[in-house]
Formats: C-alpha cells, structure tokens, sequence
C-alpha cells in the first residue's frame, strides 16, 4: 500500500459532506464505494476504512476551529436506508493485522474527539440514525452524547461482529455499551450476540438509544433537537473562525520536515528521532492576532499529530521513537503564560484541548519513548510534557566541550498541572509520581526554576543523568538495548507501565484494543483460511478452533 497522508481539507473529501444550518452542522456520511485506500474493494452501505475517518478527523477538528458558531452536530447518513454498515469486511480481510489495530485505534482517538468536543468545547454531537446502522456504524453512533432512531421497522442498531466475524466491538463498542450507555450487562450480551439488533421502543427500554421517532416526525424532531442542543452552548456566534491552512511538510529522503517539527528516520537502527522546535518568538500582544493556524501551539499541534499519525502508519519497524526539542525554554512558557491568561478565550480552549488530545495521541502510541534532554533544548512547560510521556527521559549533565549553549535545563509551568491530562485523567507528573503526591507538589513549587540535571534528578523528573564523558556511549547503549527487545513484549509491557491509577472509559477502551482486539484479530478462528472474517459473504460456514484460550 502507499504512504497513507492524514492530511486532507473538504474539498478533496469523497465520504463526508458539512452542511451549515447557523447554530447546527449536519455532518453526512455519504461514502464513495470507489473511494477505497485498497485496491479490489467496494466500501458498500456507508462501510468505511481508514480513509473515511481520516475524514471524519478532518472534519471535526475544522467544526472546532472554523465554525465556532457551530453549537451542535448531527451525524446524519446520506445514503437510503441505511446509517452505516461499519468497518469495511473485504477491507479488513484484505488488511495487514498492524494496519487492522492501527485503524481501531485511530477510529477510537477520532470518537474519542467527538466526546471531547462535546464534554469539553460545548459543540454537541448529536446521531440521528435513520436505517440499518450496525457494527461500527453504531459505535460511530455511540459517539455522540445523545442518539435518535426512526421508528420504521426496518432500522435498527446492532452490534453483530460476534456472531458474524469472530471479532468483538472493538473500535469501543462494548465499553461505551456498559460503561458510557450504562446498558445492563446481561441484556448487552445479548445485544452482541444477534446479528439482527435492535429497534423500536426495544432500544429506548434498553438504552441502546434515547429516542424512537415516527417517520411523520422525523425531519422536524432531529430539527428540534439539534437546536435544544444547541442552545447550551457557550461558543460564540458571532466569532469568526480560524482556518486551517494546509501544513508546511515536505518529504526529502529519510526526514520529513514541518515548520517546527522534524522526523528522521534511521531504518538500520529501527528508531526515529523527533524533534521538536520552540516558538521563533514571544507570543502575539493580543487575542485577535493570535488567532491564526500560524500560532506556535497550535502549529506544533498539528506539526507534531500528523508526525506522530505517519511514524504509527507508514513506519511499522521504527519501534522506537527519541524526542528532541530545540529552541529558547523563556518563548516557550511566554506562550503557556499566553495560554493560561486567555484560558476563557473559545479559540485558545481549542489549541489546549488540541494540544492535550495531541499528547494522548503519543501515550498510546505502541512504540518505546525516550527523551534527550541535552543543551540547546527546550523542556519546558507544554514541550516539557514530551519528556513526561516518555518511558524514559536522560539528561546531559553539564555542557560539551566547545558547545557555547546553556546546560540542558527543564523547566515547569502551570500547564504541567492540569492543563493535559492523559487518558486516565491524571497529568502526567501525577501519573509519574502515582503514591507519592508531595513529590507532586515537590514540582509544582519549582514552577520557572531552570531545573538543571541535578536538580531535575532530585525532583525525579528525569530517569537518569550522564555527563559529556558518558553521554554518547550511555545512550548509545540504551536506544541499542531497547531496539533489540521483542516488540510485541515492549508493547505489553509500555500499555501497562504508562496508565498508573485510575480506569476511565477511555482507558478501558484503548486497553482492551491494546489486548483483547490486538490478539483476536490474529487468531484462526477469525483470520484463518477457515476463518469468519475471511469466510464472510462466501456462503461457507467457518471452522472453529472450539479450544477456549
């Protein structure tokens, strides 16, 4: 397959269409059946593949940042008769097993997105489900806070990857079934195990939906809603949005290179290095000319997404990933100062969400994560975060001969208290520091100190310090040693180490993909020649391996 490009804008879209209505957006899915990421397949009754969500990703970020008249959300189908059919079947056959978890797991971050926009940036979604809308189509559904069914007896909701595929709901359907739903679990075992689902007055008694409307009401009750929902909104109407310009990326050899962020890949070695620069300078005077895709946030933001989407997509053998950052630390927190002292603003709530769910995006990305902190750096405030998401952060001690720049530092902001929080809810320095909260505010009272090796060890915020004498051949060692582990071990053992404390629903969800969907979809009983997930359609019943594993 080709290099696959996360990055796209509506007018070369083919599976999704924005319709404004002032307050409202209608988001439909009107999926081309030609418009496949792979060859030979025909995505049929608004089936999608990674392409469709890359869309749905596009689409959502510019609903946040573009339109912030934009108070609620309908995810409508365009299509007759049917809502959406879910992940393409042909598609996931045809597909590697890493490209098939990849898929789930960009699909999960993207409703995950849905969620936040609704819970965190007053933009409702709303599912408005008029025909068949099963597997992933209904875990699309479930996405929004607040999901319609017409009440036609022919659409329903269903969940039929079980008895179907040998698969399970795995892009969150089952833990957004119990957990966000809160269905009872008996009745949603049975949910999940008839191919038929659910409809009518059935799915409101079983809170697979929250409303069944007659077709002679349709049109104006999804109306109606959507400008219930919208009305609670605190964005503003009448501010204008702010575009997102395409990105400064080229491609030259083994780098790909953004304005603020750099990659370079080192195949032999099986690492990448990104490498993350600071602001050119201080932050804008005021708001208004802050407002533009060119403010260092949100630029680094998208920079550093779209890297971070290429290394986990196109790159499968770079298993290791070392963050670098270069830059002055002082622009850096200018800018967290910036975005601290606007916190109220809508468009600067959408560069701290977008920065947070950015760095959600690199703690559950399946590759091992080292931070050099070495001078000429910028750890500092939100760039600081990078060291923290990493398994390991190492720091030069001291300066090298014959370098005229400061010793390596890091320095804590405000933002590093609360403003990013990981999956589990917790900021990272408490997940850090997970039973010993005064090392937590040990830190918090060092906010603007230029932490220099010693100190940052004492405070325990780096995993090890070498000097000059030591540096090169210490790490030499350790990126050597981690890149010689079996990955699929280091994987296991990188989705247990980083998510300490507390389960969340999206915890839960990323932690049985990581598990559960992970070895399902290399088991023979689903991908086997005799296999459902290559039998289906075929008319040949599969073989099961009856051993219970």
């Amino acid at each position: 397959m080709a290099r696959i490009d996360f990055q796209t804008e509506p007018s070369r879209w083919r599976h999704w269409r924005l319709e404004l209505d002032g307050p409202v957006a209608n988001l439909i899915m009107d999926v081309d059946a030609n418009g496949s990421l792979f060859d030979g397949v025909e995505l049929k009754l608004n089936s999608y593949d990674l392409g469709v969500d890359i869309e749905l990703h596009d689409a959502i970020q510019r609903l946040r940042f573009e339109h912030p008249e934009v108070g609620a959300v309908v995810i409508r189908s365009g299509k007759e008769n049917v809502f959406c059919a879910g992940a393409n079947i042909r598609m996931l056959g045809k597909a590697t097993h890493g490209h098939k978890v990849n898929f789930c797991k960009f699909t999960n971050e993207t409703r995950c997105a849905i969620e936040d926009a609704t819970h965190n940036s007053g933009q409702f979604y709303i599912a408005a489900v008029n025909g068949a809308c099963a597997g992933g189509g209904y875990e699309l559904a479930v996405a929004a806070d607040y999901v319609m069914l017409i009440d036609d007896r022919r659409s329903s909701v269903a969940l039929p990857e079980t008895p179907l595929l040998a698969v399970l709901p795995g892009t969150g359907g089952l833990t957004r079934v119990t957990d966000k739903r809160k269905v009872r679990r008996d009745l949603a075992d049975v949910f999940c195990s008839i191919e038929e689902g659910v409809r009518g007055k059935r799915a409101v008694d079983w809170r697979l939906v929250d409303e069944v409307v007659p077709p002679s009401a349709w049109a104006e009750r999804v109306r109606q809603r959507a400008q219930e929902f919208a009305a609670k909104t605190d964005r503003p109407q009448d501010a204008k949005g702010v575009a997102l310009t395409p990105l400064d990326r080229r491609f030259e050899g083994e780098q790909v290179i953004y304005s603020r962020v750099r990659v370079e890949c080192d195949r032999a070695a099986g690492r990448a290095t990104v490498t993350v620069m600071g602001p050119e300078a201080a932050p804008p005077a005021g708001l208004d000319a802050a407002k533009d895709a060119q403010f260092w946030p949100l630029r680094v933001a998208r920079e550093l997404d779209d890297a971070i989407l290429h290394l986990r997509t196109n790159e499968p053998e770079l298993g290791l990933i070392t963050f670098r950052t270069e830059g002055d630390a002082a622009l850096v927190l200018a800018h967290d100062a910036f975005l601290d002292a606007h916190a109220g603003d809508w468009f600067i709530r959408e560069v701290r969400h977008y920065l947070k769910r950015v760095l959600k995006r690199v703690d559950m990305t399946s590759r091992s994560l080292v931070a050099l902190v070495e001078p000429g750096s910028c750890f500092a405030g939100t760039l600081a975060e990078l060291a923290f998401a990493a398994d390991r952060a190492v720091m030069l001690s001291g300066k090298r001969e014959g370098d005229n720049r400061p010793p390596a530092a890091i320095t804590l902001s405000s933002m590093n208290f609360g403003a990013y929080p990981m999956s589990n809810d917790l900021t990272r320095l408490q997940a850090r520091f997970w039973g010993e909260p005064a090392s937590v505010d040990r830190a918090k009272e060092a906010i603007g100190e230029k932490l220099d090796a010693e100190r940052a060890e004492e405070l325990g915020l780096v995993t090890m310090t070498f000097d000059e004498i030591d540096w090169d051949d210490e790490v030499r060692i350790m990126l050597e040693e981690r890149a010689s582990f079996s990955p699929d071990a280091l994987t296991g053992m990188e989705a247990n180490l980083r998510f300490v404390g507390p389960e969340t629903m999206e915890t839960r969800i990323f932690g049985r993909l990581t598990a559960w969907q992970n070895w399902i979809f290399q088991r023979p009983n689903a991908v086997g020649a005799e296999g459902a997930l290559k039998l289906y359609g075929s008319g040949v019943k599969p073989n099961y391996d009856k051993q219970r594993v």
